[in-house]
């Protein structure tokens, strides 16, 4: 349903926020996307030609009761339109990057190296992290050479407080989280967006007791599946609206960008449209969007007969506490879900497309997964999963209220403001409990850093079909208000949420928070 001007005025006046809204919105596609197409210039290959990639397991340096890890952010050509080149920036040269698999509890440092042309940093997306290893978009690693961050960016305000290091960093993770899908990516202040389109994106995975107790696919079937949208230029390149192409000077897209930048191939694991043959069995997916604006309504085409053919086991926080039979999941740039698909509720031979019902043209498939035959399969997706303490805010509880909109400059602000680093919007203590109510114009996928949450209200209503279990990111539609509840357990230092359209981010739709001890 397309968002009309009585709605968008309608629910904004119930949230106190009508006359922030701007009306002339002709990128807004419908209430399904926000953004612009940004068409490639080469054919589109033919889909389900390419087998599916399985990013590589990272092995410790050493494991002395930290497991201690390198990366390097460098550049490579690796062939993702067949024929032809294409440069990306990757860690260790790759597109996802390596993945690193992590237990609860065992400390992890990862040491990561940037070969790159610009600045980086690098944060752990769904990490229970230290301040100091977080990834805070001024704290960057330098590359070998420059002179400061002088003429490498124009930051929109100077930031005392940042911490710079030359061609390394090392990040501590002390690992003290529930079993759960995360990935890392680069959150450089003014060209996250760049950054991450160009390769800078893996999979981070956390495993525990708990989940393992479970008889869930697991092993070969435990697929981590990166969902990701880019273009491409005539010679092959990834092409990008960036006002500076270098990434070196100034951020910011061109002017028809600003609400966020849709490619028109669907990559998987940094492969176009995928196929990957499977037994009759169950498999485990970890679905993660790391796309920088689209989002993705994925489903089995066909669907298996009765219909719940993705069964949620996991959000972003991990488990759920039961699982969650859907025919659809709406995923936004930054969320994942893992669920379970049990392809023996198909015959061998069927070939099996998860589709993206938001998509036109090339967008509408995601990847193909071809039934080859029947195989031993003692996997089980048990009733009960988890154990998920509700968070009930009590009389005395702090709310605190979030308004994502689009200026009349048309920048992205935050409670009328863009980021600054040396204003702090939101100081928590440590150890409390707080509701946070955060209200949109458009779509806005919001990301907290450092903690999880659970959404107790949509729209003044119940929880949606997607809101299940403890999450960092949770996707907003246009004109709609959420209101979660967070506990702040660990860690105390300055932190940021903002929304994970990268575009909006890197316009400054952001805000600090700080966490201090009482």
């Amino acid at each position: 349903m397309a968002v009309t001007r009585r709605r968008l005025l309608g629910i904004a006046a119930g949230t106190g926020t009508a006359a922030a809204i701007g009306l002339a919105v002709p990128w807004l596609i419908s209430s399904a996307e926000t953004g612009r197409l940004l068409p490639s210039e080469v054919p589109l290959p033919d889909p389900f030609r390419m087998p599916l990639p399985i990013p590589p397991v990272l092995e410790p340096l050493s494991a002395d009761g930290i497991d201690r890890y390198e990366v390097t952010h460098r550049r490579a050509l690796v062939e993702v339109i067949p024929g032809m080149t294409t440069e990306i920036w990757g860690y260790d040269g790759r597109f996802p990057g390596p993945t690193i698999v992590s237990r609860r509890g065992r400390p992890v440092v990862v040491r990561h190296r940037n070969h790159l042309p610009v600045p980086s940093a690098v944060h752990l997306h769904g990490g229970r992290t230290p301040a100091a290893s977080d990834g805070y978009p001024t704290d960057l690693i330098l590359p070998d050479g420059a002179d400061g961050v002088a003429g490498l960016s124009q930051h929109r305000h100077h930031d005392p407080q940042a911490i710079t290091t030359r061609v390394f960093r090392d990040y501590e993770y002390p690992m003290s989280q529930r079993a759960a899908t995360l990935w890392y990516h680069d959150h450089r202040m003014d060209f996250t967006g760049p950054g991450v389109w160009r390769g800078l994106a893996g999979f981070h995975l956390v495993h525990d007791d708990e989940e393992e107790a479970l008889p869930l696919p697991a092993g070969d079937r435990d697929i981590p599946l990166m969902i990701a949208d880019r273009s491409f230029a005539a010679d092959g390149s990834m092409r990008y609206p960036s006002l500076d192409p270098t990434h070196q000077h100034t951020p910011g897209v061109e002017e028809g960008f600003r609400q966020g930048v849709l490619g028109d191939v669907v990559l998987v694991n940094g492969v176009a449209w995928p196929f990957h043959e499977v037994p009759s069995v169950r498999y485990r997916l970890r679905l993660l969007n790391a796309s920088n604006t689209r989002r993705y309504r994925l489903a089995l085409d066909p669907p298996p007969v009765g219909g719940a053919g993705l069964v949620q086991i996991g959000s972003d926080g991990g488990l759920l506490d039961r699982p969650v039979g859907h025919d659809i999941i709406d995923i936004a740039p930054g969320e994942r879900f893992d669920v379970v698909v049990d392809f023996g509720r198909y015959a061998p031979g069927q070939p099996v497309t998860l589709v993206n019902r938001l998509g036109v043209g090339s967008t509408r498939n995601v990847m193909q997964f071809r039934v080859v035959g029947g195989a031993t399969d003692d996997s089980a997706v048990p009733a009960r999963l988890s154990t998920i303490e509700p968070l009930q805010p009590g009389r005395g509880t702090v709310t605190r209220d979030f308004v994502f909109r689009n200026a009349e400059d048309h920048t992205w602000e935050i409670n009328g403001r863009q980021f600054d680093p040396a204003r702090m919007d939101a100081t928590v203590p440590l150890g409390d409990t707080e509701v946070w109510r955060f209200t949109t114009d458009f779509h806005h996928p919001v990301h907290l850093h450092l903690e999880h949450f659970q959404v107790l209200t949509r729209n003044s209503e119940g929880r949606g079909p997607f809101d299940s279990g403890w999450k960092d990111t949770i996707d907003l539609r246009p004109a709609e208000r959420v209101a979660v509840a967070v506990r702040f357990t660990d860690h105390p230092g300055r932190y940021v949420f903002h929304c994970h359209n990268l575009e909006h981010e890197d316009m400054a739709m952001m805000a600090n928070m700080q966490v201090v001890s009482r």
